[in-house]
Parts: C-alpha cells; structure tokens; sequence
C-alpha cells in the first residue's frame, strides 16, 4: 500500500528484517539499528536506546597496528572518520587503498584528522592482517560490545562505510566512501554536503538512499550544465534547510 511505501522511503529501509525505534511524541527516530540493540541489550538495561555522543561510545583504548595502544581521548578535537569496514570484502579492501593515500594528504595538508577502523572481520587473524595496511587506529577486535555500539549509533546496514565527523563528534557526512573516490586529491575535505552533485558512477549509490531528483542535461555544452546547476541550487538549499531546522536528514 501508499502508506507502506511511505514508511519504507521515511524511514530509508533498504534490507529486511528491519527495527527502527521512534520517539512517539516527536515521530524523531531513537535508534535504526534495533536488531543490535535487542540483540545486545536483551534485559532493556539501557531502555531507551537514544543516541549518545560519540566520545561516550567509542570511550576505552585504540589500537595502532604496531601494537601500541592509545586513549580513545587523543581523538578530541580532530576530524574523525569512523571506518566500517573487513578484510573479506573486496570493495572494502580497494576503498582501503585510496583511503590511505587520502589520510596521508590530509595530514600533510596539516590538517588534524584521524581514522578510527572498526572492523567487521570474522577472526583476530584476519582482523591483523588487515589492520597492518592502516597507517590509523582501531577499535580492539576484542572489544565486541564497543564495535557493536558504533554500528548501532551509526545504524550501519554495509560495508565499507566512512561517516566523517566534525572536530565536535558530530556527523558531517555518511557517504565518506563516495566523497573519498570522487575526490582524490582531497580539495572538499571535510567534505560537507553539497546541495547539487553530478551523478558519477561512486555516488550512483545514493539514488537508492531516499527521495532525489534528477535533471538530465545536454553534457555536450558545459554551459548548459552550469544553467542547470544554479537553476536547481536555490530550490536544494531550501529543502536542506527546511529539513535542517527539524533536524533531520534531508
């Protein structure tokens, strides 16, 4: 039916089962990423289930692959990107290659930037194996509940996934995966959203994400394109904003 329909695009559901918790009185949505919590907090101890900062949730020690160890803490104050991602899936393993070159061009931008790999490899072994190509941090892959709770504040439903945060913990943008390969050099870092993109073959993947419109243009005349672009910018900066001012995604 309409109403169900309504529901799948509202809530962005892309594979099943799925459990999204929503605050009744405000219809703002709590948590995406039920099944883990269920699965996680049986008992309801942390009822209800709310997002929490994330300096509270990646709290506890990282890892770096040379076996040292430091506190979650020295993250403060930089870009973040929180990466999903494992070795047994290979566009994780081919994004992980050009991310590489992207953090180390940040940082020689002398720009304050971490990466934080939270891994969904299936043993320890694979695990390090992996880790040994990042020149970044992670999550210890012991450390089951703390990476379970990110994929929940996250609402990860695949991988790889990159969500760049700002100096302040909060979320600049989910698809890092896109920006990273659409921009190589890393001139957009850190990558904050723009109202009207050209759809490439990497960013495709976002038509499937919810609502989107699509204007096809005569990619012969380049000034055809720039006509488009300042035609339809105005009317995309007034649905973000609208969507900004009931803090919600667009």
């Amino acid at each position: 039916s309409l109403l169900q329909l309504k529901l799948w695009n509202k809530y962005r559901v892309s594979n099943i089962p799925s459990l999204i918790f929503i605050d009744a009185s405000s219809g703002k949505v709590v948590c995406r990423n039920g099944l883990l919590v269920i699965r996680d907090d049986p008992e309801g101890l942390e009822f209800p289930w709310g997002p929490k900062p994330f300096s509270e949730v990646v709290a506890g020690p990282l890892l770096r692959n040379n076996g040292q160890t430091l506190d979650s803490s020295a993250l403060e104050g930089s870009h973040v990107g929180v990466y999903f991602s494992a070795h047994w899936c290979p566009p994780c393993r081919s994004l992980t290659r050009v991310l590489v070159e992207s953090y180390r061009k940040i940082k020689e931008a002398g720009q304050k930037f971490e990466i934080l790999f939270v891994s969904a490899d299936r043993s320890e072994d694979s695990f390090k194996q992996y880790f040994s190509e990042m020149p970044w941090v992670a999550v210890p892959y012991a450390d089951e509940a703390r990476r379970s709770r990110l994929n929940r504040l996250y609402g990860i439903q695949g991988i790889p996934t990159l969500i760049v945060l700002d100096s302040q913990g909060d979320v600049i943008t989910r698809q890092g995966r896109v920006e990273v390969l659409n921009d190589v050099e890393c001139r957009e870092f850190p990558w904050h959203p723009k109202p009207v993109l050209e759809l490439t073959d990497s960013n495709a993947v976002q038509l499937n994400e919810g609502p989107c419109l699509v204007l096809f243009v005569d990619s012969e005349d380049d000034g055809e394109s720039e006509a488009a672009k300042q035609l339809i910018q105005p009317i995309a900066e007034k649905i973000i904003a609208k969507y900004k001012a009931k803090e919600e995604e667009a």
